[in-house]
């Protein structure tokens, strides 16, 4: 398949969230969902789990900082190799409910470290690290609903965090 036939697919989906009639309402919904996947909630919650004096939680918070210390360079690398724009100024019309950090898209780094956590969640915890996948997905299809990319990106985030989380639990 041709890289401008997905562009073209990812363009009408993201066309297609966004004419929904309660994109507003999902949008305000989706700032707060993206939100629990911003950087001080996982500070918060790796301090919380150190300090549980538990050996599997710790050992998940190391897991954690070692995947985001592979994570973060790819995620620039790959952004800045690509520098994909962002929906707003890609598409004519679109519309943000927020302003994003910076110009580029691919991948979503939301969503890449909200699947990085829920992977190594599962790795950790097992059946119970299950539950937070749901909330990885929601935190990507936020990413979407608030206009700031496109789902391919969603896809590349997603693969990116689940990967490199897999990475670190096969070591």
């Amino acid at each position: 398949m041709r890289l401008d036939t997905l562009t073209s697919w990812d363009h009408r989906l993201f066309q297609k969230s966004q004419s929904h009639g309660y994109w507003r309402q999902c949008a305000c919904l989706s700032r707060w969902i993206s939100r629990t996947g911003d950087g001080p909630p996982y500070a918060v919650l790796g301090l919380i789990l150190w300090f549980s004096n538990l050996p599997h939680l710790q050992g998940y918070v190391v897991d954690a900082l070692m995947a985001f210390a592979l994570e973060l360079p790819c995620y620039l690398a790959i952004k800045n190799i690509c520098r994909r724009p962002r929906p707003a100024a890609a598409i004519a019309g679109c519309q943000a409910y927020i302003h994003p950090s910076d110009r580029f898209s691919l991948p979503s780094g939301h969503t890449a470290a909200a699947f990085l956590m829920a992977v190594l969640a599962v790795g950790h915890l097992g059946i119970v690290g299950l539950l937070t996948l749901p909330w990885a997905l929601m935190v990507g299809l936020s990413r979407v609903l608030l206009g700031v990319h496109f789902p391919g990106d969603i896809l590349a985030g997603a693969a990116l965090g689940g990967g490199i989380a897999c990475f670190v639990l096969w070591f």
